[in-house]
């Protein structure tokens, strides 16, 4: 660990919560229906797309209903991506030739891109056509990440009501997130990515000559694009199979610092937009600061340990920290620092292969994700699984002092925790189940490259990433197999959907329940013992649930001193 790593991890965190306040604000008045400075040029296009899609921006819906709507417009993303992938090689803009998808492919990567989970199971240069990825999957990234917003701000109207039916508009949502956050912020984006050295062409795959004059072929087409909502709207599909280590999705420092601050400025931005609405700023601040410290011990533990670097490459004498599977224009602390940026958020993308990370390096992403995705997570999802965590913890508190459980004026009783409870163990189920089933299978044990603990820990990798809707992968494992692609879309699906419905359910209840005066005996919410308690929670839930499989895995190959499948040869 050096000087210049911890000040590039500070000047990360720095600029993210220079960023939360700004787009808070902005956030707030765009789902409040308040003037924004963009309303002028944008206000006529959102009457118009209402009056074209026949909506009544001032019907609010139910949750039932919002959740119906939801639902049904995610099927429908679905049916139409699946048909994108299956008929690409009779669709225009491709000019590489590239064929159909094959259909448990199609559905794997289907149901990922609508649960924005992006995980890829193909290399995109290789497999997909500028159409499919620009109307198949680019359209989902803005899509799916619109979707978590707008679930995130209704399950905060929840907290905010009293006394009301209503949780707002899906429809209403969804198109103000797209159209005044996404869309302005992605073109600013997108400019700076072509500036920095991303390409953004339709024209063909470029053929050059190498110096031995043999014929290569340069993989190019709209990418910055994709890589401008990939990162934003915390997606993580890359254009490239390489993803953010490529040189054409990620060219600089700077782009690098950029990407980063991305995946978390509009998860940790929901924090002051929770606190806004609300009424008291500083309940946002105390989740923000709970996600800080989860965030910054993760960073702390997984700097370390790809800094000291392998154990048995130390004993002969090569120190220099563990750079195996990194790009040298980022180093350690840039690479470290984005693993567990992406797996605190909901992202995926990866700067670096997590699968040659140290066994301790390795194992911090994969309890990001183990947590629920939770430490900033993706864009909405991220709030609406701590909110849920939230109510857990206030239930708690409730238990020690005997009363009954109170968040921001509201009780929290049985129906609301048995609906947390619910979206909480639904993501281990899917985690470790299939996990489990992987491990009794031919099929499943066919996968990973590696015998032993970090066999295994590929495959758990794997479904932790479906299941939490992350999409990052430890590479050794070959997930493009029928029972693969089968139930890492399933986990996918129950891991996105299975959470969303309780935490809407949470969301209604609230928002009919009156609002109970403070009184002495009142639990303070935006105080440093709750942050503690919250963490304390967070963690509790954690270790009881995943402890047995992280003790199979990644802990295992640390107590062995391996680090990974290189020099697993060397460590027996």
């Amino acid at each position: 660990m050096t000087l210049s790593g911890w000040l590039q991890i500070a000047l990360f965190c720095a600029v993210v919560l220079a960023l939360v306040k700004p787009l808070g604000l902005y956030m707030t008045r765009v789902f409040t229906g308040a003037s924004t400075p963009l309303s002028p040029v944008l206000r006529p296009i959102e009457r118009g797309l209402y009056r074209l899609a026949g909506i009544d921006e001032r019907h609010e819906q139910h949750w039932l209903t919002y959740a119906g709507a939801m639902l049904v417009f995610h099927a429908a993303g679905f049916v139409l991506l699946y048909g994108i992938l299956r008929l690409q090689n009779l669709l225009p803009f491709n000019p590489a030739d590239q064929s159909a998808v094959a259909p448990d492919l199609a559905f794997n990567t289907a149901a990922s891109f609508v649960t924005n989970t992006n995980w890829q199971n193909y290399g995109g240069e290789s497999t997909l056509s500028y159409l499919s990825q620009m109307l198949g999957l680019t359209h989902q990234n803005f899509l799916s990440a619109a979707t978590g917003i707008a679930l995130a701000v209704a399950l905060i109207r929840g907290f905010a009501r009293a006394s009301a039916r209503t949780v707002g508009s899906f429809w209403v949502d969804l198109t103000r997130c797209t159209l005044y956050v996404l869309l302005p912020l992605c073109i600013v984006y997108t400019l700076f990515l072509v500036w920095q050295g991303v390409p953004q062409t339709l024209a063909p795959y470029a053929e050059a000559t190498t110096l031995e004059g043999a014929k290569q072929t340069i993989a190019l087409g709209p990418v910055a694009s994709q890589v401008a909502i990939k990162m934003l709207g915390t997606n993580g599909g890359g254009f490239f199979n390489a993803n953010a280590a490529h040189p054409f999705e990620n060219p600089t420092a700077w782009s690098n610092l950029i990407q980063m601050v991305s995946i978390f400025a509009l998860g940790a931005a929901l924090t002051n937009v929770f606190g806004r609405m609300v009424g008291d700023e500083r309940q946002g601040w105390a989740i923000l600061a709970a996600m800080g410290v989860l965030f910054l011990a993760g960073t702390a533990v997984t700097y370390w340990a790809e800094g000291a670097g392998n154990p048995l490459l130390n004993a002969l004498g090569l120190q220099g920290g563990n750079l195996e599977g990194k790009e040298l224009r980022f180093g350690i602390p840039g690479s470290a620092l984005f693993a567990v940026v992406t797996t605190a958020a909901s992202c995926g993308a990866v700067n670096a292969m997590h699968d040659a990370f140290t066994a301790l390096g390795g194992l911090i992403p994969l309890v990001n994700m183990q947590l629920g995705e939770i430490i900033v997570g993706g864009v909405g999802a991220g709030l609406y699984g701590m909110l849920v965590f939230v109510v857990v913890a206030i239930f708690v508190a409730g238990l020690m002092v005997g009363r009954t459980p109170e968040y921001l004026g509201k009780k929290i009783e049985a129906r609301e925790v048995k609906m947390a409870m619910l979206a909480i163990l639904c993501l281990p189920l899917m985690m470790l189940g299939f996990t489990a089933l992987a491990t009794v299978l031919s099929a499943g044990l066919a996968g990973p490259a590696n015998a032993g603990p970090h066999g295994f820990t590929e495959i758990l990798y794997a479904f932790t990433s479906a299941a939490a809707n992350n999409g990052s992968a430890f590479a050794g494992l070959s997930g493009n197999t029928p029972f693969y692609n089968l139930t890492l879309g399933a986990g996918m699906l129950v891991g996105r959907f299975f959470v969303i419905i309780p935490a809407l359910a949470i969301a209604g209840s609230l928002a009919a329940k009156k609002t109970v005066p403070a009184s002495a005996g009142t639990f303070p919410t935006d105080s440093g013992l709750f942050v503690g308690l919250l963490v304390g929670v967070i963690l509790i839930v954690g270790g009881l649930t995943f402890l047995p499989s992280l003790a199979l895995g990644p802990i295992v190959e640390h107590l062995a001193g391996t680090a990974g499948q290189t020099f697993a040869a060397a460590g027996n």
